[in-house]
């Protein structure tokens, strides 16, 4: 199984990869990115060996090959870690995918911060825990807990996002991240579901892209606040491995911000009612 997703890996990655990236010539190309005798000789290896690791044939290339071909494709830190993941695996869990859920003291926290949208989530994208300032903002979710499941399949996600696509493929990007494991069923299972009910993610996912959330800043336009503009952090949670945090802000003295205090406003005192299909509590099963 880790084969085939080596070699998708590696054709997907190798088509992003620009001739003039390497200081070659573009010329007349048929399909994008490199050619594979190109991609050989920039890893240094025969163009027959590279062949047989895009076919599947071969099935363990050496960490110094591994090496060469992160820097051939132009890898960053956590792609090229992806790869070696592909060949060695983590080690499959004994008893299937543990249910994930948030800690109490995670929770806790979360609810301190009434002025300030915060939620975690887990690996597979699923809205773990959510403050209340948090739930106004993502209102729009309803009683759905899997954020790409939302993402690509709820029509409102491409309302309430201003810039959908980027947003959409930075997901896509952080649930391959977060689960190296080919054996994955679970995340077999979701991308399967997903790739057949929404070509937007079937074809994101066939990017390869690898790259987990960090920060930056948000578009979004909702139903009571408006357009604001927040900026987020992700924080990865230590005690448990996979979870990661995420608070937003709102920059002092903008729109934003006082966009983001009448909304506060609405859940404490009750004064508006917040469009939602279904309530989502603080702690989710």
């Amino acid at each position: 199984m880790h084969t085939n997703r080596l070699s998708e890996f590696l054709r997907a990655r190798r088509a992003l990869v620009r001739p003039e990236d390497h200081g070659m010539p573009a010329g007349a190309r048929r399909t994008p990115g490199l050619r594979r005798e190109e991609i050989a000789v920039l890893a240094g290896v025969s163009t027959d060996y590279y062949v047989r690791l895009e076919q599947g044939r071969e099935r363990n290339p050496s960490p110094q090959v591994l090496r060469a071909l992160a820097a051939a494709l132009l890898l960053k830190d956590e792609e090229a870690a992806y790869l070696r993941a592909l060949v060695d695996p983590p080690r499959p869990r004994s008893s299937g995918p543990a249910r994930e859920y948030a800690g109490p003291q995670l929770v806790a926290l979360l609810d301190i911060w009434a002025d300030t949208p915060a939620l975690v989530y887990g690996r597979y994208l699923d809205l773990l825990a959510v403050n209340s300032l948090g739930e106004a903002l993502f209102s729009w979710l309803g009683s759905e807990s899997s954020l790409i499941t939302a993402m690509f399949l709820n029509p409102a996600a491409r309302d309430f996002y201003r810039d959908w696509a980027v947003i959409a493929q930075g997901c896509v990007a952080a649930l391959r991240a977060a689960n190296p494991d080919p054996g994955d069923q679970r995340l077999r299972e979701l991308t399967s579901q997903l790739s057949a009910r929404s070509p937007d993610f079937a074809r994101m996912w066939a990017r390869h892209e690898v790259r987990a959330k960090t920060s930056s800043t948000k578009h979004f336009r909702h139903p009571l606040a408006g357009d604001l503009a927040l900026g987020f952090e992700t924080f990865s949670v230590n005690s448990a491995p996979g979870q990661h945090l995420v608070v937003y802000r709102a920059e002092p003295g903008t729109a934003a911000e006082r966009s983001l205090a009448l909304l506060g406003s609405f859940t404490l005192t009750g004064s508006a009612d917040i469009p939602t299909e279904g309530h989502t509590p603080h702690e989710l099963p």
